[in-house]
């Protein structure tokens, strides 16, 4: 064995791959389960590459036959209905553990330097992720999948001189046919997963570059032994590779059960409207995105204007990607920063939340007033961020992790 493995390293980096990136990567000591959701959604994404290659072996992406074709997989193809049900839910799946990913970055302060780019490519993945999503959100080929894309599509319209053109340009058509679910399937099934795996591999070689951040914020190499290794790390095999299998044995219990006994989930994952088949002469009684897409459809609603929503709405998303340069505090981690920083961020999550609610809900003024007012303090938190991070006053940071 070992010849062999020198044999493959004169010809490909393997051991050196493994000792960079695993047995002699040195992570912090004291991650909590907050840094479990990272190594969840590489996971995740391995369950949706997986099931998708065998649910397009019996998809048919045509107006025609796709909705027979999701039934067909459902009824009579051998363990059809668990690969869709798999997949539907890792969609959702994919999410959750992207926004408490998501999260913790903003707790610990891991967008901060020397930590912009792994920021950025994070972002980027979650960018990509949308897009994904919502193209995958059309095959199906019900009723919300064709009324839900005519709505977000149409809302490229609002943009002056260009809109009519682009929204034809995206739909490929005068109208959402099967012109837009072919190009769709494609770049769902081909474009976009190889997108997303580039971006994944330079997300982990920027954070293997600058090393991980940590619930202190501390600098683990800073403090070394004689033999140039951080005081306060540990390999991140074999130590968090089997701390994450926990993780990973918990998060597949919940999954599981979701997968057998609420594959719908109440209609949030699964909505009604989509076991019917789509129907361009009838439109839902109540037309809304996908749960994971409620917080920023909020946003474009709670703007009367179109075009104005519609700016709202990619700003909401545009701001993620300047974080790191509006957070001015002298400090990385939520522990060792202020109290305004706190109430910022309860505030701002709670907005979110309540965003994300209202978004599945039909509008009334009483819903459209909370979405405006969820809206000012969800953009507050980044507008003013410069401001309050640099004028509250942060605790000490200690030189070494305290776990």
């Amino acid at each position: 064995m070992s010849k062999f493995m020198d044999w493959i390293d004169a010809r490909f980096p393997a051991t050196k791959m493994w000792e960079d990136h695993l047995s002699k990567y040195y992570a912090p000591k004291n991650f909590n389960f907050l840094y479990f959701f990272g190594s969840l959604a590489l996971l995740v994404l391995v369950n949706q590459i997986v099931t998708g290659v065998w649910l397009t072996m019996s998809f048919t992406p045509s107006a025609e036959e796709a909705f027979a074709s999701v039934e067909y997989i459902m009824r009579d193809v051998e363990y059809g209905w668990i690969l869709r049900y798999l997949h539907s839910t890792g969609a959702s799946a994919f999410f959750i553990v992207v926004y408490l990913h998501m999260f913790r970055g903003l707790l610990y302060g891991s967008y901060q330097k020397p930590r912009e780019l792994v920021w950025l490519f994070g972002m980027l993945i979650y960018l990509a992720l949308m897009a994904e999503a919502f193209m995958g959100y059309l095959l199906p080929w019900g009723q919300m999948s064709y009324w839900g894309a005519q709505v977000i599509i149409s809302l490229f319209g609002a943009i002056p001189v260009i809109g009519g053109d682009l929204t034809q340009w995206i739909r490929g058509d005068y109208l959402i046919s099967g012109i837009t679910l072919n190009r769709f399937f494609a770049l769902h099934v081909v474009a976009l997963p190889i997108v997303i795996l580039g971006l994944v591999v330079l997300h982990i070689l920027a954070l293997h570059e600058v090393g991980s951040n940590n619930p202190d914020g501390v600098d683990i190499k800073k403090k070394k032994d004689e033999n140039g290794i951080p005081l306060d790390g540990i390999p991140f095999h074999p130590y968090y590779t089997v701390k994450d299998i926990v993780g990973v044995v918990v998060f597949l219990f919940v999954f599981c059960a979701v997968v057998f006994f609420f594959p719908e989930m109440g209609g949030y994952f699964l909505e009604k409207p989509n076991f019917e088949q789509a129907n361009a002469f009838k439109t839902p009684e109540h037309i809304a995105p996908v749960w994971y897409f409620t917080p920023f459809y909020a946003i474009l609603r709670a703007v009367p204007d179109k075009l104005m929503g519609v700016i709202a709405m990619g700003a909401a998303i545009a701001v993620l990607f300047v974080l790191p340069w509006l957070d001015r505090s002298p400090v990385r981690s939520m522990r060792y920063k202020g109290w305004i920083s706190k109430v910022f961020l309860l505030v701002f999550c709670v907005a979110f939340v309540i965003l994300g609610v209202l978004g599945v809900l039909a509008p009334t003024p009483g819903r459209t007033l909370l979405s405006q007012v969820c809206t000012v303090l969800y953009f507050a938190y980044f507008l003013l961020m410069p401001f309050y991070t640099r004028l509250e006053k942060a605790k000490p940071v200690p030189e070494r992790v305290t776990g």
